[in-house]
């Protein structure tokens, strides 16, 4: 009975809400075609019937069982039409408040006729509020259903004056982020993976957050990404989400045997995870160092598994490379080791939104990261932030599109 009483509650408040907002609709084709008008009120009111199903089956199957990239389509779609009705709702109570002072205004100097007062709603206001509503609306849409899975290449070349001749020219491609439950088929990715193959590529490093939080969101993408090719090895560290964390466990022990899972998994695509330990790429006698941590934070806000000393540890080569999940790492400890030349990170993911055109580059991650998109120096160290390969929340990306990273390590 309770939960019948929520749903009967929530559904008159959104049809309330709806039928007030509906009014900027109905004035602003005032003057259109049926045809016009028709086709506006379909559209308008066919994101509250998608909500009211959603909430009604809920109660009926619930949501929690839906496919992951369902489910974060269907809630984003309505987050986003619910905003865009909030927007016009304001412009609205605008509206509503100069009608009342005109209102107010008449009484006290009535008509001649002494006749009621006909004040009609403003339609500059109720077209300008469904503007502003449809602008986020289409912009979250299209980032669902076009950004989410616009892989884009951003070539990076390094110049590092230790590299051995034997590795100049190495070419890398590094992935981020992939949060495989987010997805809802293995069709994009088909697609990530023929452009990373296309490129040829001596190494391929994955930065964390495989999933998630559990290893059966990757179980059906593994022999795709197992098709990932790269000359000399392709190798991979947790970031934040592959712990688990975020999500109930009936035990300690199944924590860690998920995490035991996504490990095999890991080896499963051929990945060689690195688990706060370093290795050696050999070529023609000569080697540079690559090391690799769990996640390890700069910040209180993420848990800190990996050991950096112990990484690090006896590991001698002309060039280290270090794969590091969180960028803020860097700066709380990597750059303490003057002679890691290069840390991989990721986990910002650029907001998933934001701009970039040309030199101009804006996301809300920079208020939170240092180093939160793309290439950064000091002194003889680099970091490199990968923008994410997928999506996690909102199901898509506006502006910072999912990224393919290929850098380039050349002499001089």
């Amino acid at each position: 009975m309770r939960k019948e009483l929520i749903f009967l509650i929530v559904t008159v408040l959104l049809l309330a809400a709806d039928l007030y907002a509906f009014q900027a609709v109905k004035t602003s084709l005032r003057d259109s075609s049926d045809n016009a008008k028709r086709i506006g009120y379909i559209i308008f009111w066919s994101f509250t019937f998608i909500t009211v199903a959603t909430i009604l089956s809920n109660f009926i199957y619930s949501v929690r069982d839906w496919p992951n990239g369902l489910r974060s389509i269907v809630f984003s779609i309505i987050a986003l039409a619910f905003l865009g009705k909030l927007f016009i709702i304001v412009f609205l109570i605008i509206d509503d408040f100069q009608r009342f002072i005109r209102w107010i205004a008449s009484m006290v100097s009535a008509p001649a006729d002494g006749g009621p007062t006909n004040i009609s709603r403003a339609k500059f206001l109720s077209q300008t509020g469904i503007v502003v509503a449809t602008v986020p609306l289409i912009a979250g849409m299209w980032g669902i259903f076009k950004g989410a899975h616009d892989y884009t290449i951003h070539r990076i070349k390094i110049t590092l004056p230790n590299l051995p001749d034997a590795f100049n020219g190495l070419k890398i491609v590094q992935l981020s982020d992939i949060h495989a439950g987010s997805f809802p088929s293995a069709n994009p990715l088909k697609l990530a993976v023929d452009m990373v193959n296309k490129e040829n590529a001596d190494l391929l490093f994955f930065t964390g957050d495989l999933v998630n939080n559990i290893t059966e969101e990757v179980l059906p993408y593994v022999s795709v990404f197992g098709q990932m090719n790269a000359k000399m090895g392709k190798y991979s560290v947790f970031g934040n989400h592959d712990y688990g964390d975020y999500v109930g466990w009936d035990s300690k022990e199944a924590k860690l045997q998920n995490i035991e899972n996504l490990k095999k998994a890991h080896g499963d695509m051929g990945w060689r995870l690195l688990w706060d330990e370093h290795v050696y790429l050999e070529k023609d006698g000569q080697r540079i160092a690559l090391i690799g941590v769990q996640n390890c934070s700069g910040t209180k806000s993420f848990h800190t598994y990996g050991d950096l000393d112990k990484a690090y540890k006896g590991c001698e080569a002309p060039v280290k490379l270090l794969l590091s999940h969180d960028p803020t790492f860097w700066d709380a400890k990597i750059r303490d080791f003057e002679d890691i030349d290069i840390t991989f990170a990721g986990h910002t993911h650029g907001a998933q939104f934001g701009i970039e055109w040309g030199k101009v580059r804006w996301s809300p991650a920079q208020y939170i990261y240092k180093q939160w998109a793309g290439l950064y120096q000091k002194g003889k160290q680099y970091i490199y932030v990968n923008r994410g390969f997928g999506y996690l929340g909102f199901p898509g990306r506006i502006g910072i599109l999912p990224e393919i990273t290929v850098m380039t390590l050349v002499k001089e």
